[in-house]
């Protein structure tokens, strides 16, 4: 099963090889094609040529996200966007190739398991086979939620820094778009790839509301809502950006301070359980053995 599971690999990653070794020759036919037939009207594009991946790669992705949603019916499509935005990889994965990945490697996990435990009988390799495929099917969800959890704590520290700048920039005689611009080549961090983003659609010809309410919906932080609908409130009653981000960069500050306070409040309860298990019994040994050692020589 190991040799066979190796071979198809193998074989996978030659067919690879040789579409990318071909690709600029075909590109070139297509591109040829393309130039020849200019100016035609086709009434049945049914022959035409497609490329490998909306052939193959595409569909293929298509059912198994469809399969994957299947096997986790509390899941959806936008519930795994969200979740891809929430942890800044909206951009570089899409929810079909998430899911796509998820259950590939939840097969190999299964065929892995398999492989591994049919020394000891069908039952054991059906059973680590399960165990394999099952924690490869639900660990890449784990990460992710995991990844959106610290990405969001750090975008709930740099806040207060970054609305700092933007006051300073925006009381400096800059407009907002400019002091979202000076932030961008100043600072570093998710916060500032979102405000990027969020520069980048208002150039395209989006409104600064618009441009704002995206960039809560992919953050979703509540001190960043705040922030947001206090700037469109300011730009429809006309009232000063620079004071409106002080108080905004203030209140951050002081959300970021007591949710500090909170965590180093919670810190003594949550050494509670390791002390017990770990540092209790070391104690209990060094200063109960002796008298132990002691009564046994007694009773013997």
């Amino acid at each position: 099963m190991l040799f066979a599971f190796a071979f198809a690999l193998l074989a996978v990653a030659a067919f690879l090889a040789a579409e990318a070794a071909t690709l600029p020759a075909r590109q070139r036919r297509i591109s040829v094609k393309r130039a020849s037939t200019y100016g035609r009207v086709l009434l049945n594009q049914r022959g035409t040529a497609l490329p490998f991946n909306q052939r193959v790669v595409d569909p293929a992705k298509r059912r198994l996200a469809g399969v994957a949603l299947r096997l986790t019916p509390k899941s959806s499509m936008d519930a795994v966007s969200a979740k891809l935005r929430a942890a800044g990889l909206s951009r570089r994965i899409s929810a079909q190739t998430f899911l796509a990945g998820k259950l590939l490697a939840s097969a190999g996990g299964l065929l892995l398991g398999v492989s591994m435990g049919a020394s000891g009988g069908a039952g054991k390799a059906v059973l680590l086979g399960l165990v394999c495929g099952g924690a490869l099917f639900v660990i890449p969800d784990t990460a992710l939620t995991f990844r959106a959890r610290s990405r969001k704590e750090a975008i709930r520290a740099e806040l207060p820094d970054c609305l700092d700048l933007l006051a300073v920039s925006v009381e400096a005689g800059m407009g907002f778009d400019g002091a979202i611009q000076k932030l961008t080549e100043n600072m570093e961090g998710p916060l500032v790839d979102e405000f990027s983003l969020a520069l980048g659609e208002m150039r395209v010809g989006e409104s600064r509301a618009d441009a704002l309410r995206h960039l809560v919906d992919r953050v979703d932080v509540n001190e960043m809502a705040a922030f947001v609908r206090a700037i469109i409130q300011a730009d429809q009653l006309g009232i000063s950006l620079g004071r409106i981000l002080r108080v905004q960069a203030a209140d951050a500050r002081h959300r970021r301070q007591a949710a500090a306070e909170e965590k180093a409040m919670k810190a003594p309860i949550k050494m509670l359980f390791p002390t017990a298990l770990f540092i209790f019994p070391a104690m209990f040994v060094v200063v109960l053995g002796p008298a132990m050692l002691s009564l046994l020589e007694i009773f013997n």
